[in-house]
C-alpha cells in the first residue's frame, strides 16, 4: 500500500534514510521555474546532516544542466549536487568511441555533450559508426514517423541514448524525449546503450551509495520509479507529475501496477 505523505510531509520518514536521490524535472522545476516547496525541502534534507544528488535524465554534461539550473534562480549550494545522464554518457564516449564518428539525433543546444570530440561528427547518418542521440531535432520534435524513415538503413548501428525518459512536460506544454526515439530504433531491431534512470549505473557514478539507506523521488514511474525498484530503493512518486492525469482517474495503486512499478510513498508536490 503506498502511504500519502501530504499531510505529514518528508520530515515523518527523513530520518529513515542516509541519502535521497531526487528527480529535477517534474519534481524540483517543471522547465520554466523552480517549486518553491522543493527547494525548501532540499535545505532542509541538508540540515538533518543527509545526503542527497539531484539526479537527471538530462542529456546534457553537469556544468551545462547547472548553468540552466542558476537561470532559474537555483543558489549554488544546491545545484552543485546535479548529477546527469549526459554525465554518465560523456564518461562511456570518451573512454570507448572517442575515435568514432558518430551522427547526431537531437537539438543544437545539446551539443555541450560531445565539444570535446566536434570533429567526429558527421552530417550524415549512412557515415557514421554510431548514432548519438539526445533528444529530437527542433523542426521535427513532434512527427516519430521522420525518426523511423531516418533510422530504419541504420539499424545495424549501435544508438547512445543519453536520456531514457519518454515525454516531460516543460510548463504546461509536453514534449517528446530522447527516450521516445530510441524505443522506436528498438522496435526496428536496433540496439540501444541507455544512460540514466532507471540503470543502475548513473545511480552508482553519482555518489558513494554503498551500504547507504536509500530514498529515491520522482514523478516517472519508467524511470524514477523502476530504477528504485530494481536496485531496491524505497521510492516517493511525486504525483503532479508525468503521471498526474492517470493518478487522478485510477488511483495510485492501479497506474503503479500497469507500469509494474512500486511505489512506497505518494506525494502530490515535494514538500517537508
Amino acid at each position: 500500500m503506498t502511504k500519502n505523505l501530504d499531510i505529514e510531509g518528508l520530515s515523518s520518514i527523513v530520518d529513515s534514510y542516509q541519502l535521497f536521490y531526487v528527480d529535477l524535472w517534474g519534481v524540483v522545476h517543471n522547465g520554466v521555474s523552480l517549486h518553491d516547496n522543493a527547494i525548501r525541502t532540499l535545505r532542509e534534507i541538508t540540515k538533518k546532516g543527509k545526503d542527497y544528488v539531484l539526479l537527471t535524465n538530462a542529456p546534457r554534461p553537469n556544468h551545462a544542466v547547472k548553468s540552466f539550473l542558476e537561470k532559474l534562480g537555483m543558489e549554488k549550494e544546491i545545484r552543485d549536487h546535479v548529477f546527469s545522464s549526459g554525465e554518465a554518457a560523456l564518461v562511456y564516449l570518451k573512454k570507448n568511441l572517442l575515435n568514432q564518428s558518430f551522427f547526431h539525433v537531437g537539438a543544437i543546444r545539446d551539443f555541450d555533450l560531445f565539444r570535446d570530440f566536434e570533429k567526429m561528427k558527421l552530417d550524415q547518418i549512412n557515415d557514421c559508426d554510431y548514432i548519438l542521440c539526445t533528444g529530437l531535432f527542433d523542426d521535427h520534435h513532434e512527427d516519430l514517423n521522420y525518426y523511423k524513415n531516418l533510422l530504419e538503413k541504420n539499424i545495424k548501428k549501435k544508438m547512445i541514448c543519453t536520456n531514457p525518459d519518454l515525454i516531460v512536460d516543460r510548463g504546461g506544454t509536453r514534449e517528446l524525449c530522447a527516450g521516445s526515439v530510441a524505443m522506436i530504433f528498438e522496435k526496428m531491431g536496433g540496439k540501444v546503450v541507455y544512460f540514466g534512470k532507471p540503470y543502475p549505473e548513473v545511480y552508482n557514478q553519482s555518489i558513494d551509495n554503498t551500504n547507504k539507506r536509500i530514498l529515491a523521488i520522482g514523478d516517472n514511474l519508467n524511470t524514477d520509479i523502476k530504477g528504485a525498484n530494481l536496485l531496491n530503493y524505497d521510492s516517493l512518486i511525486i504525483s503532479n507529475g508525468v503521471h498526474k492525469n492517470e493518478i487522478k482517474e485510477k488511483g495510485i495503486e492501479k497506474v503503479a501496477k500497469s507500469y509494474e512499478a512500486i511505489c512506497n510513498y505518494i506525494q502530490s508536490e515535494l514538500k517537508w
